[in-house]
């Protein structure tokens, strides 16, 4: 086919130049639109429940002594006094479950008016079938169910999911439970490992916020999902996939166990929670002095306290639990948003950061408004 010279032959609808690229090609030219920039704030979702479990063993640093471990040391480098493990025949759906019901008997809503669950966990009863699925089965409501694997960020990932479906009308009520059996993944000879992490679930429900005016609406005022996985070897389940499956010599060789380089993820983790506190501040146009309460992830008490140090955050706005849980993983963010709410320093209105890290690696973090 030939074109006279005035002739113009058009691929796309004619659009304004300012919203386009071109890119010429041999004998045509093609016009695409530019790629419309990221939404980072969701009004009109409102949290209208909340709900915590935790393994049923309470495992205290004495315990642990008894063993072997170095209690001194566990406190002084991690600030943990305490964590929870699973029981006998317990296990990461059992938790999700407990902290459900206690979300939607507090929220009101019942069962059969949830319709998306979204599970974030590392540690699912098996792989397939989810153990959203389980939940939804369990609770009887008419929702669609999913796994989220982003580890220790999974909750604040699921949070921004499931805040769109439920902003975009695709769902009235979604329930996001973080929940992990971390000790499934712990080499009990790992004094270094070992000690830090706890099992636990947590809970939020989210609902459509009535309010009409969008400025003073409840819901996420800015977020941000991300991951650099050129880190991910520094924390690690190196078996158990399908990259090696589960054998014999795996189980010799101690590879269905989480490795961790603690120096890497410090190092990354003191350097990023700053950037992004500084980074969701100036997406919502806010300052330091509006938050009412920032949760970190509750990863090491020495991590918190350096990021706190460097931001100069009033810690009375600063929340811990990680000398009684341990790190939970993608558990600890909603174990401690159903503590604050408990506790009262969580209200209508409050401003509240979240900042979640961890294996992938990946990070994310939300600031909501109550």
């Amino acid at each position: 086919m030939s074109l006279a010279n005035n002739e113009q032959l058009h691929f796309f609808p004619p659009v304004a130049d300012q919203d386009v690229e071109r890119t010429i090609y041999v004998g045509r030219v093609s016009v695409k639109k530019k790629p419309a920039p990221l939404r980072s704030d969701i009004p009109g979702i409102k949290i209208t429940g909340t709900g915590a479990s935790a393994g049923s063993k309470l495992v205290l640093n004495e315990d642990l002594a008894e063993l072997g471990f170095d209690s001194d040391w566990i406190v002084q480098r991690t600030g943990i006094e305490s964590r929870y493990h699973a029981g006998d025949n317990e296990a990461t759906s059992d938790m999700a479950i407990r902290a459900a019901e206690q979300c939607l008997q507090g929220s009101g809503v019942d069962a059969s008016e949830v319709d998306l669950i979204i599970v974030a966990t590392v540690t699912p009863d098996h792989v397939t079938p989810s153990t959203a699925c389980i939940v939804q089965s369990h609770l009887g409501c008419p929702a669609s169910a999913f796994d989220l694997n982003a580890a220790c960020s999974g909750f604040i990932y699921g949070l921004a999911m499931a805040s769109q479906s439920v902003r975009t009308g695709c769902s009235r009520n979604a329930l996001v439970i973080g929940a992990e059996t971390l000790t499934m993944l712990m080499d009990p000879a790992d004094k270094k490992t070992y000690p830090l992490f706890g099992d636990g679930a947590g809970a939020v429900l989210l609902s459509a916020d009535s309010e009409p005016n969008e400025t003073k609406a409840s819901g996420i005022l800015a977020y941000r999902l991300a991951s650099e996985g050129k880190l991910g070897n520094a924390l690690k389940t190196p078996a158990g996939g399908s990259r090696k499956p589960f054998c014999q010599s795996v189980l010799d060789n101690k590879e269905q166990f989480l490795t961790m380089d603690g120096r890497t993820v410090f190092k990354w983790a003191v350097r990023l929670i700053p950037e992004i506190v500084h980074e969701m501040l100036e997406k919502a146009s806010m300052s330091l002095s509006e938050i009412d309460l920032f949760i970190p992830h509750q990863a090491n008490l020495r991590i918190i306290d350096a990021a706190v140090d460097e931001l100069r955050i009033d810690r009375n706005k600063v929340f811990v639990n990680l000398d009684r849980y341990g790190n939970t993983s993608a558990a600890s963010i909603p174990i401690a948003i159903a503590e604050a709410v408990q506790q009262g320093r969580i209200k209508p209105g409050s401003n509240v950061l979240m900042v979640g890290f961890g294996a992938g690696l990946t990070w994310g973090s939300c600031l909501f408004r109550w």
